[in-house]
């Protein structure tokens, strides 16, 4: 006589049945917290990217050859982890200049104005869509912006 409710055969069935039960929420969990792990790492890189940024663009420095757009835009994309990299990339940065007091858009980066540096509609795509069935893309937006410093001599570099 056997004790445990069935044969040997029939235990090892209901074992598969709970292990398959078990599993494969745990793998799901698992694949989430992996998601929302990176998205909020690429969120938190992006940020660091357009602070540094802004940061390159009070000063009105610019890299050897460029304009003053472009260097921001070299800087952000040095600091964003090969995420923007190439031309695609830096379509994503943007550059904006306000008047201070008005807060209306201005294409002048004279000293005392303030400066935006944003990442838009970067389309991130879940890594593991497990449950998700047509999830849409993760869409970033990240910006920082601080008053430009007045420019060594006063004179504003090209844009």
């Amino acid at each position: 006589m056997e004790s445990g409710g069935g044969t040997a055969q029939e235990r090892k069935g209901a074992a598969m049945v709970e292990l398959a039960l078990v599993l494969l929420p745990l793998v799901a969990i698992w694949a989430a917290l992996a998601d929302f792990s990176f998205a909020i790492f690429l969120k938190a890189t992006f940020q660091h990217a357009v602070r540094e940024g802004v940061r390159y663009a009070v000063t009105s420095r610019t890299e050897p050859g460029m304009g003053h757009d472009a260097s921001i835009k070299t800087v952000v994309q040095r600091h964003a982890m090969g995420f923007l990299n190439g031309p695609e990339g830096a379509s994503k940065i943007h550059i904006r200049y306000y008047v201070p007091g008005t807060f209306a858009e201005t294409q002048s980066n004279a000293g005392g104005n303030i400066v935006e540096v944003s990442i838009e509609n970067y389309r991130w795509n879940w890594m593991a869509p497990v449950l998700r069935g047509n999830a849409s893309p993760l869409m970033l937006v990240v910006r920082s912006s601080d008053r430009m410093e007045m420019p060594p001599g006063g004179i504003s570099p090209a844009r």
